[in-house]
Formats: structure tokens, sequence, C-alpha cells
């Protein structure tokens, strides 16, 4: 009897490293799954934010020629008349009158005061 036992030692030794060998070759290929799942998530995910920025940049693109602003020429146009009404001689230094002619000798009638 004591080969019979040893025989069902070894078969249930052997059916044992069988079931080891099986859980590590199917923890690898479940291991390799994984990789292979997050290598495919993290290239949808990059292909889904591209796509959204290049949406953002269009929409923006859309938004600015509709809302584009254009000059008001009737009120440059009255700001450049009434500016030309009141002549070259008045600014906020001189007046209308300007810079009086005596104040520009430098001490002499001569030029350039020599």
């Amino acid at each position: 009897m004591s080969g019979l036992t040893t025989a069902i030692a070894i078969a249930g030794l052997g059916v044992a490293g069988l079931g080891t060998g099986l859980a590590a070759y199917n923890g690898i290929k479940s291991n390799n799954n994984q990789q292979a799942a997050l290598k495919n998530q993290t290239t949808a995910t990059q292909t889904a934010e591209a796509a959204s920025l290049s949406t953002e940049r269009k929409n923006e693109t859309a938004t600015n020629a509709a809302n584009q602003q254009t000059p008001d020429i009737s009120s440059i146009l009255t700001q450049a008349a009434n500016a030309s009404k009141v002549g070259v001689g008045s600014t906020m230094l001189t007046g209308p009158g300007g810079v009086g002619g005596g104040s520009l000798s430098l001490g002499k009638p001569t030029l350039l005061g020599s």
C-alpha cells in the first residue's frame, strides 16, 4: 500500500503543480490584458482631448466671426471735424494765440542769441 500512497501523493503534487502553473499563466495573461487595456484607454483619452481642443478652437473662431466689432465711422468724422474748427495754435499749453515772439528770444536780437 505504501507504493499506492506514494503514487497518490505524487499525483496530488502533479495536479497541484499543474494548478499552480495554470494560475501563473492566467495571471500573466491577465496582466498583459490589463496593460493592453491601459494603453488603449490612454490613446482614447489623448484622442478625445485633441478632439475637444479642436472643437473649442473652432467654436471660438465662429464666435469671434459672429461678434466682429466695426468702428463708429460717424463718430470719428465728427471728432475730426470738431478738431479742425479749433485751429492749429490752440493747445492746452499755449492757448489759441500760440507763443509770443518775445518769449522765444535768447536775449539778443540776432540768430541764436549770438
